[in-house]
């Protein structure tokens, strides 16, 4: 009897109100299609009755494949493999993503998973379906976990390719109106470039592709990306690379491209503070011209012992303010990243990037920063140093879903301690205008109310003041009106291996 050549996608939701389409199950299509597989994604965040439609796609189908990074996905993904596991014990489940590339092992031990793919899924996962679809053992696919007989079985790595050699995204198979109608704006994520030459203490960006930059040609980007905004009408473009201003001839290259093009759409890059220094004001003016509206970095700090700590000690604080400047002149956003609670950081470090945070907002009106809490991610730098910072780590998949920002605790950041801590973000959130990827429907009313309360949210942030906080009660009965914030950071999603499945 002949398989099925039909592959269901599943991605568990990852933002209620910023979703768009996940790059990473878009780039293992891409062959399976060019194969002669059927191929349907099916997003939680954009799909009504999700798990029932995910039940009914797998009767008939081959296996399901699972994309996900570390964190609340996980809960649902626990969910639909088990249910599928009560309909058929047999039916092959597939993990890829960060997560399971990072910690492979512990990942597979969940009972209801068959197979893991690490790092680049594009053709590992081709060749684990032709295996499954013909019952032969897929000992010889490089970079899959699988079981037999009660054992777990890792095959070697398989190398890295360089992104211009990668096929491109199958977007084909993207609802946009779906995406459009949950954000209220119209948009996507491209990736035209891998890896950074740093090795920031807490990002995991080393743990896949190590720290050899490789990226795209301006002349690829250029038609790749007008071409996308054109068939799928999109107005803005979220470039998802970590270090998108390693080259400056590409970025200058890629800008001449788009103002060539008469491109239409808007786009966001993120750099690191040194790179985003080097671009001069004509640079940034050109970059604007072509459409450039944001770029985002990660201070992460206002101490410079922390920095350093973070393996950061190149970061000059005077040309984070002339950066800012020199955006705001041209036209672009700056917008700023600062994680929270890193290990050695005290109150005497925390006042020193609140002081800083507060004096960028107030000296360039427009810029931006977005918060986080420290987390020890798999596959970073400090991730090995756990056990020395007393932080119990997860011992089974299951387990990883609350590890999150949001939600952990750590034992310097506990207690009183945290939610002091808490309460100072969201009086951060709402002193100064952020703008969100998700369209703003608020209203007049609403915005002049919020507008109201930033004063004292800054009276408080500048005196380290944050008891009875009623403006964060008003803040939040506003909110039941609109739907401006994501259950979890799209911006996260930067993150994510693109090409993992």
């Amino acid at each position: 009897m002949r398989k099925s050549r039909k592959i269901v996608f599943f991605f568990p939701s990852f933002s209620s109100s910023e979703a768009t389409a996940p790059l990473g199950i878009l780039a293992v299509a891409t062959p399976l299609i060019q194969a002669g597989f059927e191929v349907v994604l099916i997003d939680s965040t954009i799909t009504p009755n999700f798990k029932q439609r995910v039940l009914n796609e797998v009767r008939d189908a081959l296996c399901l494949g699972i994309s996900l990074v570390t964190g609340p996905m996980i809960r649902e993904t626990v969910d639909i493999a088990k249910t599928i596991k009560a309909w058929n014990p047999d039916f092959p489940i597939v993990l890829g993503g960060w997560h399971p590339s990072l910690l492979p092992k512990q990942t597979l031990e969940a009972p209801y998973l068959d197979y893991i793919v690490r790092g680049q899924g594009e053709d590992t996962f081709l060749e684990l379906v032709r295996h499954i679809a013909s019952d032969s053992a897929p000992d010889f696919v490089a970079g899959i976990g699988f079981k037999r007989d009660g054992r777990m079985i890792m095959t070697p790595e398989r190398p890295l390719r360089a992104l211009a050699d990668m096929p491109p995204k199958a977007y084909q198979i993207a609802d946009f109106d779906a995406y459009e109608r949950s954000c209220g704006r119209r948009w996507a994520m491209y990736t035209s470039s891998l890896a950074c030459p740093f090795n920031c203490a807490y990002c995991t960006n080393a743990g896949v592709y190590g720290r050899k930059w490789n990226a795209l040609s301006p002349e690829q980007f250029v038609e790749e990306t007008v071409d996308l905004s054109r068939r799928y009408a999109l107005e803005m473009i979220w470039i998802v690379d970590d270090n998108f201003l390693v080259d400056l001839d590409r970025a200058r290259g890629i800008a001449e491209g788009l103002v060539r093009e008469k491109s239409h759409y808007r786009w966001s890059i993120q750099a690191t503070t040194n790179m985003v220094a080097r671009l001069s004001p004509e640079d940034l003016k050109l970059l604007h011209r072509a459409g450039l509206h944001q770029v985002c970095q990660g201070v992460d700090s206002g101490s410079r012992d922390v920095l350093k700590a973070m393996h950061k000690d190149w970061q000059d604080f005077e040309s984070i303010y002339e950066s800012a400047a020199r955006c705001l002149e041209a036209g672009i956003r700056p917008s700023f990243n600062i994680i929270f609670a890193f290990p050695g950081e005290k109150k005497k470090e925390r006042r020193e990037t609140i002081n800083f945070m507060m004096d960028v907002c107030r000296r360039f009106p427009g810029a931006e920063f977005w918060t986080n809490i420290f987390t020890p991610y798999p596959g970073s730098p400090i991730f090995e140093k756990t056990e020395e910072l007393g932080i119990e780590m997860p011992t089974s998949l299951e387990g990883w879903a609350d590890f999150f920002p949001r939600y952990t605790r750590l034992p310097w950041l506990d207690g009183a301690e945290h939610d002091r801590l808490q309460v100072m973000r969201d009086y951060l959130r709402i002193a100064f205008d952020r703008i969100p990827i998700a369209a703003d429907k608020r209203g007049p009313i609403t915005r002049l109310a919020q507008k109201s309360i930033s004063f004292p949210a800054r009276w408080r942030l500048d005196r380290d003041i944050y008891k009875f906080p009623v403006e964060l009660w008003v803040n939040n009965k506003l909110k039941k009106y609109t739907a401006m914030k994501p259950a979890v950071d799209a911006k996260r999603l930067a993150n994510t291996p693109a090409e993992a499945c």
